[in-house]
């Protein structure tokens, strides 16, 4: 299955070491699912998990983070941008997953935030699913 994980799935994977979120991060390092990236969304990945809250929440520091994201660039598959589909939701911020998991012919998008994706993802035919809800139906 090929996903792309919403920046608030990422941070919830390294806030938690047993939830869906961390099993769906450690099931694409692990080749079960194809996870997708895009430079961009990389980028907002580092910035997002490197900031001080959720370094603490984590109990992680910059290092550690450089490390999961340098793992997460080896082992998942680069999304190349061939079209940006914006303006397609209602925060500027989302567009970048969304893009993502359009140019990268997911099968589901994981996030937290349904309501923010629904519309957007609904005219590609695109699941949008919470971490657990996907967890389990794999």
């Amino acid at each position: 299955m090929r996903i792309v994980l919403d920046t608030d799935v990422m941070v919830a994977a390294m806030r938690s070491a047993t939830g869906a979120s961390r099993r769906l991060l450690l099931a694409g390092v692990d080749g079960r699912v194809i996870l997708l990236v895009s430079p961009a969304l990389l980028l907002e990945y580092e910035s997002v998990l490197k900031r001080p809250e959720h370094l603490a929440a984590a109990r992680a520091d910059e290092a550690s983070i450089d490390i999961v994201l340098d793992l997460l660039t080896a082992k998942a598959e680069q999304v190349e941008m061939h079209y940006l589909w914006r303006p397609q939701l209602a925060d500027v911020g989302d567009e970048l997953v969304l893009e993502a998991a359009i140019n990268g012919h997911a099968e589901a998008l994981v996030t937290f935030n349904l309501r923010d994706f629904e519309v957007g993802a609904r005219r590609f035919g695109l699941r949008v699913c919470r971490p657990g809800d996907l967890w389990r139906s794999l």
